[in-house]
């Protein structure tokens, strides 16, 4: 891998300018290719970003011998199957969140990507924030002592109506793996894998999570009181609470402005960050950074974790009772 990491795009949403706008401003990044379902969305999005290709499917993109690394932004349940294409047409992979429906596609990808000796990591840009790693570091120090307590919410008000891809369960619709994923993959950054996973949801007539709240509980005594919804604004904040102290993080928890140390004894220290809180560029940077060292996984991002948080939101739906038809049909099979 040389200096210059050349990216394709896989989808051309919302996610995916964000990303792509923010990548270009990186040094030694490089977006060579566009793909999407249709030619006609692939050539705008193209056209947008100044992208020197663009296909009207997949295959074109995951063939094309001047990409190094394919972005995938489709919804969820296309994620196991683009990132696998991917990944046998011998392309690292960044994967956008929720990894996958469920830990047993995203164990397929990750056993695909460790058999080929390729480059894949979820696109948990939280665990990649500046802060969000400082936070870890000054939990890890015991700068708050043994941690006991997490909360952590993410919930929109919508109202989202019955044809949103939110309510749609062939998509993954639901507050979990978009809204929720968050929340607990904050709490398991910080705690690891729960042993306890206990839930209660409101579902739609669909069959949808609509408003979920997650207890988790860990061998340590430590537990995390999570929820997600798509009926209600909540905060969107988070607390980490230990023996010496507690860690709090204003509104946007996943992608920190700043946050307050609080320490028995002293004065509340407030640490900031001079970047843009918003930006893919610490993810897109991290990817990088592992294509020119050779690593075919971030130590950031790690695989096994992301495994740990799919398993937890598998349990999470097996709690509240929410499958989808993919499932199903494999259970039929």
């Amino acid at each position: 891998m040389g200096d210059t990491v050349r990216w394709g795009i896989l989808a051309t949403g919302g996610v995916a300018e964000r990303f792509t706008t923010d990548l270009l401003e990186l040094d030694g990044a490089e977006v060579v290719a566009v793909a999407s379902r249709t030619g006609a969305s692939a050539t705008s999005f193209a056209e947008r970003f100044g992208i020197p290709r663009a296909y009207g499917e997949w295959a074109g993109l995951f063939a094309d011998g001047d990409v190094d690394v394919v972005y995938v932004a489709t919804p969820h349940h296309a994620h196991r199957a683009a990132a696998g294409l991917a990944l046998e047409a011998g392309k690292a992979v960044l994967c956008e969140k929720a990894f996958t429906l469920n830990a047993r596609e995203a164990e397929e990808l990750v056993a695909l990507s460790r058999d080929r000796g390729l480059f894949l990591m979820e696109a948990m840009w939280t665990y990649c924030h500046p802060l969000v790693r400082r936070i870890v570091e000054l939990v890890r120090d015991g700068a708050i002592g043994e941690v006991r307590t997490v909360q952590a919410d993410f919930g929109l008000a919508g109202p989202f109506d019955a044809g949103h891809r939110l309510r749609d369960p062939a998509v993954g619709g639901g507050a979990l793996l978009d809204l929720g994923v968050y929340p607990v993959s904050f709490a398991q950054l910080l705690l690891g894998e729960p042993s306890v996973v206990r839930a209660h949801a409101l579902l739609s007539p669909e069959g949808v999570d609509l408003n979920t709240g997650v207890l988790l509980g860990w061998e340590s005594g430590a537990s995390a009181l999570l929820s997600c919804s798509l009926v209600a604004d909540t905060p969107l904040t988070a607390s980490v609470t230990g023996t010496r102290g507690r860690i709090d993080l204003p509104r946007g928890f996943f992608f920190p402005e700043r946050f307050t140390l609080h320490r028995h004894g002293r004065e509340p220290e407030e640490f900031t960050s001079t970047d843009d809180p918003h930006s893919f560029r610490h993810e897109a940077a991290e990817v990088m950074r592992c294509l020119r060292s050779g690593a075919t996984e971030s130590p950031l991002v790690p695989l096994d974790g992301s495994l740990a948080v799919m398993r937890t939101l598998d349990a999470v739906r097996d709690r509240i009772g929410v499958r989808y038809p993919q499932e199903a049909a494999v259970t039929r099979g």
